[in-house]
C-alpha cells in the first residue's frame, strides 16, 4: 500500500467525519460501535470516498441524519465512546481512505472501531500518517515497494508450497 500526500479537500474530508462521528456522542442511541458499522457502509459515506460531499453544504448533522435515514433509528448496544475518541477515529478513518485510496468499507475490514478506541491513548498525539503506518505494519500491510515485493513473494512461495504438498 503506498499512500498520497494529503491536501486541502483531505483535510476538509477528515474534519467533517471526524465531528460527525464525535456528534455521534451525544445524538445517536445506538452504540459507538454500530454507528461506526453504520456509518462505513452507508450511502453518505460513497459521497465523503468520491469527495462530491465538498460540492454539497453538508453538515455533520446532516451526515447522522443520512445514516438514519438509510438504517432506521436504532438503540442496539450500550458502549459509547467519549467524543474525544469518536472525533480521532473519524478523522483517523477519512485520512487512512484519503490518502491510500481506499473505500470506507474496506478500511473498516481492514481496522475495526475497538481496535482503534484500544490505540486512541498512545496514537491520537501522533501524526495521523504516522499512526497509520505503524497499524499496517503491525498488520503486515506493508506501504513501501520493497515490503510489498517481499510480501508478494511469501504469498507465492506459501502457494507453491501448498501445491507441492497437493501432489
Amino acid at each position: 500500500m503506498e499512500a498520497k500526500k494529503i491536501d486541502k479537500d483531505g483535510l476538509l474530508l477528515c474534519e467533517l467525519q471526524g465531528k460527525a462521528f464525535e456528534l455521534s456522542a451525544t445524538k445517536t442511541n445506538c452504540s459507538s460501535e454500530i454507528f461506526i458499522r453504520r456509518f462505513m457502509h452507508s450511502n453518505i459515506v460513497n459521497q465523503i470516498d468520491s469527495s462530491s460531499i465538498l460540492s454539497t453544504n453538508m453538515q455533520p448533522s446532516d451526515i447522522l441524519a443520512e445514516v438514519d435515514g438509510q438504517y432506521g433509528k436504532s438503540d442496539y448496544g450500550s458502549v459509547k465512546y467519549s467524543a474525544n475518541e469518536l472525533f480521532w477515529i473519524g478523522y483517523f478513518y477519512r485520512f487512512f481512505c484519503y490518502t491510500y485510496s481506499i473505500s470506507s468499507a474496506r478500511a473498516y475490514k481492514i481496522i475495526k472501531p475497538k481496535e482503534l478506541r484500544g490505540l486512541f491513548l498512545p496514537y491520537h498525539t501522533m501524526d495521523v500518517s504516522q499512526a497509520i503506518e505503524r497499524i499496517l505494519e503491525a498488520k503486515n500491510l506493508f506501504t513501501d515497494d520493497k515490503m510489498e515485493i517481499q510480501r508478494q513473494f511469501m504469498i507465492f512461495k506459501k502457494y507453491r508450497n501448498a501445491e507441492i504438498k497437493s501432489k
